[in-house]
C-alpha cells in the first residue's frame, strides 16, 4: 500500500517529457513545411502546404491541451508548473505564428516570395531545430552546456531575424509605391519575425528551467 502511495506522488516525467518532445518536433515540422511553401514556385503546391500547416497547427493545439490537462491532474511535476506552462505555450506560439504567416500569404495572394521572406522562414526552422535539441536534453540535465549552446544560438538567430526584418521594411518603404502592397508585405514579414521572437521566448524559459533545476 505504501509503495502505491509513493508511486502516485512521483512526477510523471515520461508523460511530460514526451509531450515536450512532441511539441518541439511538431514546431520543427511546421517550420519545414513553411520553408517548402515559401520556396515553391507552384501556387497549387503552396495551397497544399498551407493546408498541411493548418493541420500541424491543430496537432500543436492538441499537444498543448494534453499538457495542460496533465498539469491540472498531476500533483507533482518535473519542473515548476509555471515554467511548464510557459514553455509549452511558447512552442505553441511559434506554430501559431507560422500558421499566421502562411494564412496571410494565402489570403493576400502573395505570388512573389522575396529573399527576406525566405530567409526569415529559414531562420524560424533553425530556431525550432535548436529548440528541439535543448528540449531533448531537459529530461536528465546531464548536458547543460549543450542546452546553453542551443539557447545562445536561438538568441543569435532572433537578432539576425531582427536585422533582416528591419532591412526588408526599409527596402519596402523605399521601393514599393503601392500602399496596399506595402501593408500586405509588412504584415507577412512582421508575423514571420514574431515567430523568431517566440523561439527566443521558449529558449528563455528553458534557461530558467536549467537555473532552477540543474
Amino acid at each position: 500500500m505504501n509503495l502505491n502511495i509513493f508511486q502516485f506522488f512521483q512526477p510523471k516525467d515520461k508523460v511530460f517529457f514526451l509531450l515536450f518532445q512532441k511539441a518541439a518536433a511538431n514546431a520543427t515540422e511546421t517550420a519545414k513545411v513553411l520553408v517548402e511553401m515559401v520556396t515553391s514556385s507552384s501556387l497549387d503546391k503552396r495551397k497544399e502546404l498551407h493546408r498541411e500547416i493548418e493541420r500541424l497547427e491543430n496537432v500543436g493545439d492538441s499537444i498543448t491541451h494534453d499538457t495542460f490537462n496533465e498539469l491540472s491532474s498531476n500533483f507533482i511535476t518535473p519542473f515548476d508548473r509555471g515554467d511548464i506552462h510557459d514553455l509549452v505555450s511558447s512552442v505553441d506560439d511559434i506554430v501559431d505564428y507560422i500558421h499566421g504567416a502562411s494564412k496571410r500569404i494565402e489570403l493576400y495572394k502573395v505570388e512573389e516570395m522575396t529573399p527576406s521572406i525566405i530567409r526569415l522562414a529559414e531562420l524560424i526552422l533553425k530556431g525550432t531545430e535548436e529548440l528541439q535539441i535543448a528540449i531533448g536534453e531537459l529530461r536528465n540535465m546531464r548536458n547543460i552546456s549543450k542546452i546553453k549552446e542551443s539557447t545562445v544560438r536561438i538568441n543569435s538567430i532572433e537578432n539576425h531575424a531582427d536585422d533582416i526584418f528591419d532591412m526588408a521594411i526599409a527596402k519596402l518603404f523605399e521601393e514599393e509605391k503601392n500602399a496596399v502592397e506595402v501593408i500586405k508585405m509588412k504584415d507577412v514579414l512582421s508575423v514571420l519575425e514574431i515567430a523568431t521572437d517566440k523561439c527566443e521566448a521558449a529558449a528563455n524559459v528553458i534557461n530558467t528551467i536549467v537555473i532552477k533545476n540543474a
